[in-house]
This record gives C-alpha cells, structure tokens and sequence, in this order.
C-alpha cells in the first residue's frame, strides 16, 4: 500500500499539528492503519493506529489524551491530531499499514518531520 504523509512543521510547546497520510488504494477494507515515529538517537515507536473497518482507535500511553486519530473513508485518508505537543514528540512521523491478517506493518510512508521548540 503506497502511503504519502504530510503535515509536518516546527510548533511552540502547548501547540497543535495534523498529520495526514494518503494510501493510495482502493479501498482499506480489512487493515490496520498505524503511526510510528523516531526521535533523533532513539527508536522508532509506537503512536496509535486504527482498524480501519470500524473506526476504532488505539494510542499509546505517551500520547494518550493529547492525539487523536480520524479518517475519510472517502479519501483513504488518516489524519493524526497532535495537540499539546511537548519538546520531547519532536521526531519523524511514519504512517504505516498492515492487513487485519498480518501480524507486521508490511507498508510504510517516507515520514514527515514534527518539531516542537521555543
């Protein structure tokens, strides 16, 4: 599944980015869709992810109460909503998708980049 981010940019702490990732598919009918992101020096990790057939999302504990996820089934688009952004969520941001059968992300976009700075 081809999948393009977008919406990175340098923010204050307190404030707010959304990030966008278009797959370029038919339909997500049966997958998971997914964010990652890496910090400078550090791993790559877990953010939240969406099963895509009900909408259902999943946030780590990081981000929990501060991100959320949507989606336009129409677009095949899911859009991260970073909200009281710390220094320490400056990284890249991956989307990434798997189908509902695989136990793996087996597709992944270039990432876009969010920094949070005063």
């Amino acid at each position: 599944v081809p999948l393009v981010e977008s919406g990175g940019g340098l923010v204050q702490p307190g404030g707010s980015l959304r990030l966008a990732c278009v797959a370029s598919r038919p339909t997500l009918r049966n997958y998971i869709m997914g964010w990652f992101r890496q910090a400078p020096g550090k791993e790559r990790e877990y953010v939240a992810s969406m099963i895509w057939n009900t909408g259902d999302p999943v946030y780590s504990v990081n981000v929990k109460g501060r991100f959320n996820l949507t989606r336009d089934n129409a677009k095949n688009t899911l859009y991260l909503h970073m909200n009281s952004l710390k220094p320490e969520d400056t990284a890249v941001y991956f989307c990434a998708a798997r189908h509902g059968e695989e136990s793996t992300y087996d597709s992944w976009g270039r990432g876009t980049k969010g920094a949070v700075s005063s």
